[in-house]
């Protein structure tokens, strides 16, 4: 199995310190990631360095560069507890939200994003949380493609098409099966220990830039497999609580 890396929470003000070292490994292997940039960002766990006043020129050349940018929600800032369609958290800045007013947020968010230069097609929802709703608007604003789902190759739902990430990284690591899945990093909450760790992935695993995921072609999805897909989606999220709780007992 092929893997491909998506880097949340990219912000003026994000621990660029991280973000550099995270970008030297990267660059060492030659690998293109997935970006997702907040429009807006209003999140105060996100504003951790003095924004950089060129993050915009920035971006656009990481872009030209080869990295995929997606609009990673409007602000960040999580409006309900509402888990959505792909239930691995229970907190949302869309979800649960009216078509009117999601429809209002992802406009402003790309009109945000292409008056500083960045056109893309792609969606990244803060914490995975998303609903028939956001699907709707995003269709509507002329976003095509959105980063999340399980599988191993891209696929067609609801007028989209979905980039899955990894169930679990330790069974993608082990699968021998044909694809492409993403593993999902926030490089301003990483320690020393997770940046070895992302070293010694690129060992271990065949990683490749995100543009080749974007080139594969795509299978189509119907209610059973969406069902499927919410009920891991679900039971991954109770093993995780199950697991945090025994921890903090």
């Amino acid at each position: 199995m092929k893997i491909t890396i998506r880097m949340d929470d990219i912000t003026p003000g994000m621990d660029w310190k991280k973000f550099e070292r995270f970008k030297a490994i990267l660059d060492k292997h030659g690998v293109k990631p997935l970006i997702g940039v907040v429009p807006d960002n209003r999140d105060k766990k996100l504003q951790i360095d003095p924004p950089r006043d060129n993050f915009w020129d920035y971006i656009k050349e990481l872009q030209n560069d080869g990295w995929v940018v997606a609009m990673h929600g409007l602000t960040h800032v999580y409006s309900n507890r509402e888990p959505g369609m792909f239930p691995i958290g229970d907190k949302s800045e869309f979800a649960g939200i009216s078509y009117e007013k999601q429809d209002e947020m992802i406009r402003e968010g790309r009109r945000i994003l292409k008056s500083n230069g960045i056109m893309t097609d792609f969606f990244m929802a803060p914490s995975h949380s998303y609903d028939r709703n956001t699907l709707k608007a995003l269709r509507k604003n002329g976003f095509a493609r959105i980063t999340d789902g399980f599988g191993k190759r891209p696929y067609e739902m609801d007028g989209l098409i979905f980039y899955p990430i990894s169930v679990s990284r330790r069974d993608t690591l082990k699968s021998s099966k044909d694809g492409i899945v993403t593993f999902v990093f926030h490089a301003n909450t990483m320690s020393d220990k997770d940046f070895d760790y992302l070293e010694k992935l690129f060992d271990r695993a065949d990683i490749v830039s995100f543009e080749e995921y974007i080139n594969m072609d795509t299978d189509v999805r119907g209610a059973k497999e969406e069902i499927a897909e919410y009920l891991t989606a679900k039971s991954k999220y109770m093993a995780v609580r199950l697991r945090r709780g025994i921890k903090n007992r």
